[in-house]
C-alpha cells in the first residue's frame, strides 16, 4: 500500500509539473506572484486599488497590443491608477530574443517583466525577471506568439526604456569570414523528389567546422548522401546538430566539446562532390528536421531609436479614423500615452483598453480636462 501512495505522488507531482502556468506546491513563485502575495498579506488585494492591480496584470494578457520584432520603445506609467502593458509579438524557433529595460536615474521604478508564450488555454510563463534586472535573454523553443507583459508596484510610477533585439541561439557552426549561406531551408532536391532539410554554408575547402554550442559528440560516421557527418548534441537541448560533407572529422563519438571546438574540415564528400565545397548543417528533433537558419544566422536585429515624446501629455485623435478591431476612433477623442516607438503610440482609451495609434493621428494636449495628473 505504501508502494501505490508513493507511485501516485510522484505521477502527481510529475503532472504539477508539466502543466502551463501553474505552479507545483514546491515550485519557487516569481516575484510578480510574490508581491501580489505581499498585497494579500497586507489585506490590500480586496481593496479596490489592490483589485484594479490584479485585474490590469490580467488584462494585459488578455488584451495585449501586437508589436513587431526587434523592438524600441520609450515607455511611462503614471501612478494614478493601477496599470500593465501586455506585447504580443511573433518569434521563431532558434531565435535568441534579449530583452533589455533601462530606468530613469533617479526614478523609483519596481518594474516587472515577464514572458509568456500564448497557448490555446493558458499563457506559459517562461522567464520572469526580478525588478531589479535589466536585461535578460530567452531562447524560443517553438515557433509562435509571445507576450511581454510589464507592470509597476502598486501606487508606483515612472519612466523607462525598453528594447527586445534578435538574434541566433547558436554561434556560427563555419570558422572564419569567407563563408556564405546558400540553398536554404526546403530548396527542391532530386528534381523536386525531396526537399533540402538544412541549410548550405559555401567556404573554402578544408575551412575549420566548428561546435556551434557546447555538447557531446553522438555520432562520426560515414557514407551516404553526408559523406563524412558528425552530429552534436547540445547540452541541454532536445535537438541533434547535423554537420555533413566534411573532408575530415576531428572529433570522437562520445566526446565532449565546447563552443568553437574544431569538429571537422569544410569538404565535398558524398552526393557533395561536384559541387563547390561546403558545409551541410542541418538540425534534427525527435519530430524530424527543423529549419536551421535561425538557430545560426548571425545578423543580430535591432530596432531604431524610438522617437523622443512628452508622454506626460494627454494625446488628442486629430481625425476620426478607423482602428482594427474596434469602433471608429473619433476626432478629439483624448488618449493617455504608456509608450512610444516607430509603430506609434501604445495609448489607453477613455473606457479602458489600449489602441496603437500612429504619430501622425494624435497631437499633444497640455492641461486636458482628462489630466494624467488626476485620477482616472
Amino acid at each position: 500500500m505504501r508502494n501505490h501512495l508513493l507511485i501516485l505522488l510522484a505521477f502527481g507531482l510529475a503532472l504539477s509539473s508539466c502543466s502551463s502556468g501553474l505552479h507545483g506546491i514546491f515550485d519557487k513563485k516569481t516575484p510578480h506572484e510574490q508581491y501580489a502575495d505581499k498585497l494579500d498579506d497586507k489585506g490590500l488585494e480586496k481593496t479596490p486599488a489592490g483589485q484594479a492591480w490584479l485585474a490590469a496584470s490580467k488584462a494585459a494578457l488578455d488584451q495585449p497590443v501586437t508589436v513587431k520584432l526587434p523592438y524600441q520603445q520609450q515607455g511611462y506609467f503614471p501612478s494614478d491608477k493601477s496599470r500593465a502593458l501586455g506585447l504580443l509579438f511573433s518569434a521563431h524557433r532558434g531565435e535568441r530574443l534579449t530583452f533589455t529595460l533601462e530606468k530613469n536615474t533617479g526614478e523609483r521604478l519596481p518594474l516587472y517583466a515577464d514572458l509568456f508564450q500564448q497557448t490555446a488555454s493558458a499563457p506559459n510563463q517562461l522567464h520572469a525577471a526580478d525588478t531589479a534586472e535589466s536585461a535578460f535573454s530567452v531562447d524560443i523553443e517553438e515557433t509562435g506568439n509571445y507576450i511581454l507583459r510589464l507592470q509597476p508596484q502598486l501606487y508606483d510610477g515612472g519612466r523607462y526604456q525598453l528594447s527586445v533585439s534578435v538574434g541566433p541561439s547558436l554561434g556560427y557552426p563555419v570558422s572564419g569570414n569567407k563563408t556564405r549561406a546558400g540553398s536554404f531551408w526546403g530548396d527542391d532536391r532530386d528534381g523536386g523528389k525531396r526537399l533540402h532539410e538544412g541549410v548550405d554554408l559555401f567556404a573554402p575547402k578544408r575551412t575549420p567546422v566548428i561546435a556551434a554550442a557546447d555538447g557531446y559528440v553522438t555520432g562520426v560516421r560515414e557514407g551516404g548522401l553526408g559523406g563524412k557527418v558528425v552530429w552534436l548534441r547540445p547540452a541541454g537541448k532536445n535537438y541533434t546538430l547535423y554537420y555533413a560533407h566534411l573532408d575530415e572529422q576531428s572529433v570522437q563519438e562520445g566526446q565532449e566539446v565546447k563552443k568553437g571546438d574544431v569538429l571537422g574540415l569544410v569538404g565535398n564528400t558524398g552526393n557533395a562532390q561536384n559541387t563547390p565545397s561546403h558545409l551541410h548543417f542541418g538540425i534534427y528533433t525527435n519530430a524530424g528536421a527543423v529549419n536551421p537558419y535561425p538557430f545560426i544566422d548571425p545578423a543580430v536585429k535591432t530596432a531604431a531609436p524610438a522617437p523622443r515624446k512628452d508622454l506626460t501629455a494627454t494625446l488628442r485623435v486629430t481625425a476620426t479614423r478607423k482602428n482594427t478591431g474596434t469602433d471608429a476612433l473619433k476626432a478629439n477623442t483624448l488618449l493617455v500615452p504608456l509608450a512610444v516607438s516607430t509603430q506609434g503610440y501604445i495609448a489607453e482609451l477613455p473606457g479602458g483598453g489600449l489602441i496603437l495609434a500612429p504619430i501622425t493621428a494624435v497631437q499633444p494636449v497640455k492641461n486636458a480636462a482628462t489630466s494624467k495628473d488626476k485620477p482616472a
